[in-house]
């Protein structure tokens, strides 16, 4: 495996190594974690884990979660494994493969930072050109295979640009995910938001509904306190209420 860097994730909490060039996780995986509704005894799924913040945030947050995490790089995915000994989480295991392949058992629930640059240049770095870019129809295709390991009544749980919701959308609901959430992640305050987070709900018929969102960052620099709980302190990033019939 190539040079590590060596950090913490929620003020500390979790223990955290990653490939010190290449794709980075930044703020991403942290709020996806604090999206996922799991509770103790859960039964959970992460399609491209990439060095497992994600998962390892969850468990953090949620002690008894139990979770699996797919990684199509295998040296990335030991890192993980690594990440997930290190800080005792031994509920979380994590598998080198293809997302794209049969999923192999239902989870309760399942979430993803799935591959979306369509366009634009193209990195030089080959781990980071991978985990970022999606070929014709590959979006669509992740959210299918995690439809399809998910459970009635369980979640789906994506990040991603907003420039990409009615793509989102669309599969969602060709996946049988209905009752959409939609919560903008607002830079600053009267920014337009870069990011969401979608989550929907296996075999649902309730409404889709737009959230007020997150505003990251305040006006006079910093994360706002809101933010900050989540990505400081594990809160939970609120939904609002059970997720829709």
């Amino acid at each position: 495996m190539r040079d590590l860097t060596h950090g913490h994730l929620l003020g500390g909490r979790v223990r955290y190594s990653q490939p010190r060039t290449g794709f980075r996780s930044g703020i991403e995986p942290v709020l996806l974690a604090a999206a996922v509704p799991a509770r103790a005894g859960d039964h959970v799924l992460e399609a491209g884990t990439a060095a497992g913040a994600a998962l390892l945030c969850l468990a953090a947050r949620v002690p008894g979660v139990s979770g699996v995490g797919v990684e199509l790089d295998p040296a990335l995915c030991q890192v993980a494994r690594d990440n997930a000994t290190a800080n005792g989480f031994s509920e979380l295991s994590f598998t080198a493969g293809d997302i794209l392949g049969e999923p192999s058992g239902l989870f309760d629930h399942v979430f993803a930072n799935p591959p979306y640059h369509r366009e634009g240049t193209r990195s030089p770095d080959a781990a980071r050109e991978v985990a970022k870019r999606s070929g014709d129809g590959q979006f669509d295709a992740w959210i299918s295979v995690l439809a399809r390991s998910v459970r009635a009544r369980g979640t789906v749980t994506i990040i991603l640009p907003a420039a990409l919701l009615p793509d989102c959308l669309h599969a969602m609901a060709a996946a049988r995910c209905g009752g959409s959430v939609v919560l903008p992640l607002w830079p600053h305050r009267q920014r337009e938001a870069k990011l969401l987070i979608v989550r929907g709900v296996k075999d649902s018929r309730g409404p889709g509904r737009l959230l007020p969102g997150l505003v990251l960052h305040a006006d006079e620099g910093g994360f706002t306190r809101e933010a900050e709980a989540i990505l400081r302190d594990g809160a939970a990033l609120g939904f609002g209420g059970a997720p829709a019939e």
